[in-house]
């Protein structure tokens, strides 16, 4: 995987000016609000945060059953997308089902890449790890861009967009300096994951992610997992290898099960993890949520 930047002290000068701003998102005076269709619910909490009553923010996949890169899309979402003024989307061949969407009709949205903005490139033929909505700068960069493209299309509140922003982007601040806490204490330690997803918030503590890539890429991608490559997988639980499991439980199987079994009966810790918004949090509470519940995994 490639290893994300880490760019908290940069980010933290660039929010400097965030200190003055309002505790949530200030409320716009706009009559008419904007149509913005995000594919996840994650983008569409992060858009709705700095839009506020501005907005009016549709989230293709809201569920825990949806999977983005199986989703297909509905005579509903094809006519929200239709309608948008701004589209975001994950990109990376995450939720390729925008692409097809915009393809399909007539409308010209300016469309917000979260992998691009990250600005993650291929290396050596492979694809980046898509999953950029744990890494909270590239969520910072994005929360500008929104900000950016809301201002553009209703003047009368652009400053009210970028004081949101500001408030969500000093709120990421606080997220970063829990991240070089814990990396402060626990860099260099061994954890495991099933998948890819969290790998950006763990790198960006420090933590060594030990898991065979082999095995991660393949439950990833819903193929089979090699015999060998399972059973060194779950040896590192029996020889407490691991500090740690980092487990995306949204999309759990039988092999999933059975390392997360492994380490259980090992002592290992287990953290899970999900690639959509839980019900009733908001990308900053869901964020430091996983970061307190990895802190307390690796205290034990």
């Amino acid at each position: 995987m490639r290893r994300p930047r880490h760019l908290a002290p940069a980010l933290a000068a660039s929010m400097a000016l965030a200190a003055c701003a309002p505790g949530g998102p200030s409320a716009p005076a706009a009559d008419e609000t904007l149509g913005v269709v995000a594919s996840t619910n994650v983008y569409g909490d992060i858009a709705a945060t700095i839009g506020g009553d501005a907005v009016a923010v549709t989230s293709i996949v809201s569920e825990p059953s949806q999977d983005p890169h199986s989703y297909e899309g509905d005579t509903r979402s094809v006519l929200s997308v239709s309608e948008a003024d701004v589209v975001i989307e994950n990109g990376g061949g995450y939720d390729d089902f925008i692409d097809r969407m915009l393809a399909s009709g007539d409308s010209d949205p300016v469309v917000l890449n979260a992998v691009d903005i990250a600005g993650y490139a291929a290396a050596a033929g492979a694809e980046p790890n898509e999953h950029v909505w744990y890494d909270v700068v590239t969520m910072s960069a994005l929360a500008d861009e929104i900000a950016a493209a809301l201002g553009d299309a209703d003047a009368a509140n652009a400053d009210t967009y970028v004081r949101n922003a500001e408030a969500f982007n000093e709120e990421l601040t606080a997220l970063v300096g829990q991240q070089e806490a814990l990396r402060r204490r626990h860099a260099g330690e061994p954890v495991g994951i099933t998948e890819p997803v969290p790998v950006y918030l763990l790198e960006a503590i420090g933590l060594d992610v030990v898991t065979p890539e082999a095995f991660s890429e393949a439950i990833e991608e819903g193929d089979d997992v090699s015999v060998a490559v399972l059973q060194e997988t779950l040896r590192q639980y029996r020889d407490h290898e691991v500090e740690a499991l980092v487990l995306n439980e949204q999309t759990s199987g039988p092999i999933t099960d059975q390392v997360g079994a492994a380490a259980e009966e090992a002592g290992v810790p287990v953290v899970p993890v999900t690639e959509t918004l839980p019900e009733g949090e908001t990308y900053l509470s869901w964020m430091k949520a996983n970061l307190d519940s990895i802190g307390s995994a690796l205290e034990q």
